[in-house]
């Protein structure tokens, strides 16, 4: 790992088990809250806290343009599209903000590398260049600028302590990012990209098969060594995924859960924990995407995420939604009664 990132504490188990002893003194049969009781003890181990809070939690949409979008034809939108989403997610009018709203997130927009021009107000610009380079035809960026986006991402994770939030869920924008999750993806666990790479924003077809022939390509050319994920990072990535590994390391630094979304984030995750094999047990996994990629991201981190949706829209959006799976299990520990306290029974000794 590079020795400018940071090195990440374990989990608490001590009070994990604390926790998962004192989950069977509530008034319910031993496990019978299935995988609300075991995400509870994770919550414990991430915080260190018998009764965790995980709210208000923090939105982070880290927004960045590709090169191989306007050079190659990868996706079903142009370029510019990237800026236009941005103006929505300050106006309010995107998924991810109408999510946002319903768990009373704070809801930050970070430009670490958009092409076009974007408002003034209501985004933090922390740019390091202006989109990507085309993949296909040349590294995507240096690993100065690669290391630059990671450190753009943990001030945004900074700024969500000291606003008081107390889960962080990153999410992105940026037309052709999964063309650059895939060829990461790709690079790191050596699978074949006709298994990895789906429709992203709807392309199908011809398309479908061009996309796969670029990434291809670029993975050939750029042969990045899997033994170094920033390498990886820097040759076929993106600046929002770079910033995406940035905002989880430092979450997990300050013991804050992170509630990873779907497909291009679950390759920033698994890049940030090739880079801190200590960040994994940190990370709790929203949902699995539509994107075919997406249950090989899973498998390779030992992941299995609380919903399935069929979703694949990206923004943080799908993570947004199972927040309150989050908030249910702290609420079970803190809010519901023991036995003793209740005065009900508890099982007949033997």
């Amino acid at each position: 790992m590079n020795d400018t990132l940071p090195t990440i504490a374990p989990p608490d188990a001590a009070c994990a088990g604390r926790v998962a002893r004192y989950l069977d003194t509530l008034t319910k049969p031993p496990g019978s809250l299935g995988r609300l009781e075991a995400l509870a003890v994770s919550l414990a181990a991430i915080t260190g806290e018998d009764f965790p809070r995980v709210g208000p939690p923090a939105v982070v949409v880290f927004a960045a343009d590709h090169g191989v979008a306007a050079a190659e034809g990868v996706s079903a939108f142009p370029q510019s599209v990237t800026a236009q989403m941005v103006a929505n997610f300050v106006a309010g009018g995107a998924a991810i903000n109408a999510f946002a709203r319903r768990i009373g997130a704070r809801l930050e927009v970070v430009d670490v590398g958009v092409a076009g021009e974007l408002p003034h107000d209501g985004v933090i610009h922390d740019r390091i260049r202006p989109g990507t380079g085309n993949l296909a035809r040349e590294d995507a960026m240096s690993r100065d600028q690669a290391l630059a986006a990671i450190a753009a991402g943990r001030r945004a994770a900074e700024r969500a302590v000291a606003a008081g939030c107390r889960c962080l869920i990153a999410g992105e924008m940026g037309i052709a990012n999964t063309t650059a999750s895939s060829a990461m993806l790709a690079a790191l666990s050596d699978i074949p990209v006709a298994e990895l790479v789906g429709p992203g924003t709807g392309v199908a077809g011809e398309a479908l098969a061009h996309k796969r022939a670029v990434i291809e390509a670029a993975l050939a050319e750029r042969a990045p060594d899997p033994a170094d994920p920033l390498e990886v990072l820097a040759r076929l990535g993106g600046l929002e995924l770079a910033a995406m590994v940035g905002a989880y390391l430092e979450a997990a630094l300050r013991r804050m859960p992170v509630l990873v979304d779907g497909f291009i984030a679950t390759v920033a995750a698994l890049t940030a924990c090739r880079l801190a094999p200590g960040l994994r047990p940190y990370l709790i996994f929203g949902h699995r995407s539509h994107e075919p990629g997406h249950a090989h991201a899973l498998a390779t981190l030992d992941a299995e995420p609380l919903l399935d949706l069929d979703l694949r829209l990206g923004e943080g959006s799908g993570a947004a939604l199972a927040f309150p799976l989050l908030e249910s299990a702290a609420a079970m520990l803190a809010e519901m009664a023991t036995f003793d306290a209740a005065g009900v029974d508890d099982r007949e000794a033997p």
